[in-house]
């Protein structure tokens, strides 16, 4: 399997940031770790053996974006306003840095599939949220879709449009974001087991709001006996890939 490893100083957060690439060719998409993880960390949790049939045939390119969740959703009694900001800044790169370098190593000109599980999943939804011109879909598995835990129940104009569900609420029927979340594939999956508690009243609460607005996404709410785990994650992305890529 073609392999790359990038180290690249990023302009938006003032030092180096690294990232992965698997796969020579294909739908282009950013993944992000779990909470605290790593650019590495599908990798090492065996993702890669999962997906190798698309990876090999060319059929998708994985770029496994880093994150600096210790200084934002992660840091413990830190300032809020100063966090979010911190957080922002990442997001400006992965939009301003890290995209534009995706575009040119992937060359097909396709928008992307943002994905990630747990809190990988808040990142990945996040971000298609945000920026619906640069993706056209998502998978996004045991996520939570609002900041409150995140930030303490802190809100200002940049923990709101880092909220999906608070911004999705007060997104106006006529903002021009909507039609192409219409023209968007989006898949929020649960499961109902251990350690699914708050990212199954996370996901019902972004089912809620996207219900609401008339947003249309799949939204999976998976069995009791599935747990907050990589096993789970592994049968879900394989169950829903080929809906993403036109092939199921």
């Amino acid at each position: 399997m073609h392999t790359e490893y990038h180290k690249e100083f990023s302009q938006h957060l003032g030092r180096d940031m690294e990232f992965k690439v698997y796969g020579h060719g294909g739908k282009p998409v950013m993944v992000f770790p779990c909470q605290n993880g790593r650019f590495f960390d599908w990798e090492g949790f065996g993702m890669l053996e999962t997906l190798g049939d698309y990876l090999e045939s060319g059929r998708l390119q994985l770029f496994t974006a880093d994150t600096i969740d210790a200084e934002t959703v992660s840091l413990i009694g830190g300032n809020p306003y100063d966090r979010i900001r911190r957080h922002e800044a990442w997001v400006r790169y992965l939009t301003d840095e890290l995209t534009p370098r995706i575009r040119e190593i992937n060359g097909t000109g396709q928008k992307m599939l943002s994905t990630g599980f747990s809190m990988g999943a808040y990142h990945a939804g996040n971000l298609f949220f945000r920026r619906p011109d640069l993706f056209d879909s998502v998978i996004a598995l045991s996520g939570v879709y609002d900041t409150h835990d995140m930030y303490g129940g802190y809100m200002d104009e940049v923990v709101y449009i880092n909220d999906p569900c608070a911004s999705l609420s007060g997104m106006p029927a006529d903002h021009p974001y909507m039609d192409l979340f219409r023209r968007s594939v989006m898949i929020f999956c649960v499961g109902q087991g251990a350690w699914e508690g708050p990212l199954l009243a996370g996901t019902r609460r972004l089912d809620g709001v996207l219900r609401s607005k008339g947003i249309p996404a799949w939204v999976d709410y998976w069995g009791l006996d599935v747990n907050h785990d990589w096993p789970w994650w592994k049968k879900q992305i394989r169950y829903f890939l080929p809906h993403v890529l036109g092939e199921a």
